[in-house]
């Protein structure tokens, strides 16, 4: 009996791969571009690349809404990365910068940043405003998957 395959988005392509979910912890790489699925790092989307990572993905996704001019942003970046690794390949840990993609900022209501939002399904299930330390961003991912399910 196989574990049925899991919608995964490529973070360099943004190819959508099938991959078997008792086969997430065994390092799966891209059908397509042959890179890793996962890396331990948070992948930076456009709004065409977020349409696709929230929109495809079976794996939650951990978006941080940020701007490069913030310093709590800029602060909580090392945090947010330790956690990619930490939370990867269970949840996909993404970065939205807020003066790039201005219409997805004003799309989710973003009013102020860090701003880290959760989806699932291509739904937001929880959302959190403020900087965190890596500790504190897996404790609250736990929290809201239990929450979610």
């Amino acid at each position: 009996m196989t574990a049925e395959p899991l919608h995964i988005v490529c973070p360099h392509c943004h190819t959508t791969n099938r991959v078997r979910a008792d086969q997430l912890d065994q390092a799966p790489d891209c059908g397509r571009c042959h890179r890793p699925l996962f890396d331990g790092h948070p992948v930076a989307l456009d709004a065409e690349a977020f349409e696709r990572h929230v929109g495809r993905s079976q794996i939650p996704v951990l978006v941080d809404f940020w701007a490069p001019w913030c310093g709590p942003c800029r602060m909580m970046a090392p945090a947010f990365e330790a956690a990619a690794r930490q939370l990867e390949p269970r949840v996909r840990l993404a970065k939205v910068n807020t003066e790039d993609e201005q219409g997805l900022a004003a799309r989710f209501g973003i009013r102020s940043i860090p701003t880290l939002a959760l989806f699932i399904g291509g739904r937001e299930v929880a959302r959190q405003a403020g900087a965190m330390g890596q500790a504190d961003i897996v404790r609250w991912v736990g929290a809201a998957l239990a929450r979610a399910q």
